[in-house]
């Protein structure tokens, strides 16, 4: 979890913003193996995060110049950017659970 999502967790907390939510280590707790790759022009780095239900996202970094590359920024900017795709994905997981109980529980009361 970044510094900055762990400044906004807190003050999602001390509102008491409490209904249904994603929380980093919601997201965090969905990856189960992470590989990186360095594609052959050596300026792109690729990072596929596999999920506990064993779909892959993957995250790119760039560079332009390969004299730029670093392994290292390449894998922290890449598995970022395959984490964002994971928080879309459980966010929609989520509402739909949600809306799922909200049409389950109206079949129930017309039952």
């Amino acid at each position: 979890m970044s510094k900055d999502e762990t400044e906004i967790e807190a003050l999602i907390q001390a509102k008491g913003l409490t209904r249904p939510r994603l929380t980093p280590q919601d997201v965090d707790d969905t990856i189960k193996a992470e590989t990186y790759t360095t594609l052959p022009s050596g300026k792109v780095m690729v990072c596929e995060l596999t999920l506990r239900n064993g779909f892959t996202v993957r995250g790119e970094a760039a560079v332009v110049s390969k004299a730029n590359f670093n392994e290292e920024v390449g894998r922290k900017i890449s598995r970022e950017n395959a984490r964002e795709k994971v928080w879309e994905l459980e966010g929609y997981l989520l509402q739909q659970r949600l809306y799922d109980d909200l049409v389950e529980a109206q079949a129930a009361e017309l039952a």
